[in-house]
């Protein structure tokens, strides 16, 4: 398992999940930036998901949704705000209705992701912050933190089949 850790601190409105990959910084950089690898791990085991829309560049936006065991398909959307290729990413984060468009009322979040070398391998870090404290409380209700450790953990699998671009 990659995941060093996964760390909930209220007072900030945060959540941060650290790990680390046998695989220099460029190619854990293209677990992000390929939507096809994305979507190899992004949803945590047996809630895959597909990428309809990744413009990765500052200021473009992402949009997928997760295919459930029951075939329900809940959507997302990101807004990239910084990307630092290839150390790191900013974007913001929601949830989408069925047509892609955020929900308001279930808030966004803001993550942060900074990629570090260590001598050839890579600790990725994942800071996601959010807008109150019940926000936060009702993500990690939903099994935000489990969810993400789940996800993060296939990392490697995507990491191990696909050949250096």
């Amino acid at each position: 398992m990659t995941v060093i850790s996964t760390t909930t601190n209220p007072e900030t409105l945060s959540l941060t999940l650290v790990a680390e990959f046998d695989a220099d910084v460029e190619r854990v950089w293209q677990v992000w930036e390929d939507p096809r690898q994305l979507e190899r791990w992004w949803g945590p085991p047996g809630y895959p998901a597909t990428f309809e829309k990744h413009e990765f560049t500052p200021g473009g936006e992402a949009g997928y949704y997760m295919t459930t065991p029951e075939g329900e398909k809940p959507r997302g959307w990101w807004r990239f705000t910084r990307i630092e290729r290839p150390h790191r990413l900013e974007l913001d984060d929601g949830f989408a209705d069925e047509n892609g468009s955020p929900v308001e009322e279930m808030g966004a979040g803001h993550v942060v992701v900074t990629l570090e070398d260590l001598a050839g391998r890579t600790r990725m870090t994942v800071l996601s912050t959010f807008d109150s404290e019940e926000q936060m409380t009702q993500m990690l209700e939903m099994g935000m933190e489990e969810g993400m450790k789940e996800a993060a953990g296939q990392i490697d699998s995507v990491l191990a089949s696909h050949a250096h671009a």
